[in-house]
């Protein structure tokens, strides 16, 4: 029995329409039952303060999402990098096992005061530093799976045709590999933007999303801080949909 395809009008609607409902709730909460805490303003005072203070806040986004593409960038490298060496050599793969698994439980708010002292009050390369760990580990697993889907039988039948590594690697390895790279890409985009959030809000310099923050929730103009939650949550879903594209595109299947 083969599973139902929503249309694809269907699989835009629906998030719209929960985001709909989310936001009509908050509004019940806030504005009409009056029973929502100090620091959860309503959307429309939210709505104001991201049109008034959208000047600020795409500076600061700016800085995040800067932040947060490099760490992911640096990271997906290294992760690539590491994960076809384990591929390829089982001691190396022994090594790193331990190594990669003790990198996703590092805890980030533990690690981002650490780097942003370590690299001083005005660099962004801890932030960077934190973004890559987060985006490492996502990458690291999926293409070392991808690399490991090649069956022995494919592989033969290339060695039995004289195909030199190269062409293996062009032919078969590179193209099975391929989706799991972007899905691995897509969850760690996420990440690294999260990543980059925490470590502004625990120190550093003093711009980006998570900076602004803390600074406007602690001096109690919450809709201020809710806009910059805003501009996160723009940043997040931004980076969702280019990784979401780039795997669509590069999965597609050739017209036969």
């Amino acid at each position: 029995m083969t599973a139902r395809v929503l249309p694809s009008w269907l699989r835009v609607a629906a998030p719209i329409a929960v985001g709909v409902v989310g936001v009509l709730a908050w509004i019940v909460y806030v504005d009409v039952l009056g029973a929502a805490p100090r620091m959860l303003p309503s959307p429309a005072a939210i709505g104001a303060e991201l049109v008034e203070r959208w000047g600020i806040i795409s500076d600061a986004m700016i800085i995040t999402a800067t932040n947060a593409l490099i760490g992911l960038v640096i990271g997906a490298l290294v992760a690539i990098v590491f994960a076809a060496l384990a591929a390829a050599v089982k001691p190396i793969d022994g090594m790193l096992a331990p190594i990669v698994a003790a990198i996703a439980v590092v805890p980030i708010v533990a690690l981002t005061p650490i780097l942003n002292t370590m690299f001083g009050a005005s660099s962004q390369f801890g932030r960077q530093a934190v973004a890559a760990l987060a985006a490492f580990v996502p990458v690291f697993v999926n293409v070392l799976r991808g690399l490991r889907q090649t069956t022995p039988v494919h592989r033969d039948l290339l060695r039995a045709s004289a195909a030199s590594p190269g062409q293996t690697f062009r032919v078969l390895t590179l193209p099975t590999a391929l989706p799991y790279l972007m899905t691995g890409l897509r969850i760690a985009s996420s990440l690294a933007v999260i990543a980059a959030l925490v470590a502004e809000y625990f120190g550093g310099p003093a711009d980006g999303i998570g900076t602004a923050i803390a600074t406007y929730a602690k001096s109690g103009r919450a809709a201020l801080a809710w806009a910059f939650v805003a501009g996160g949550i723009l940043i997040g879903l931004v980076f969702f949909l280019v990784t979401s594209l780039l795997e669509k595109l590069a999965t597609r299947r050739p017209p036969v």
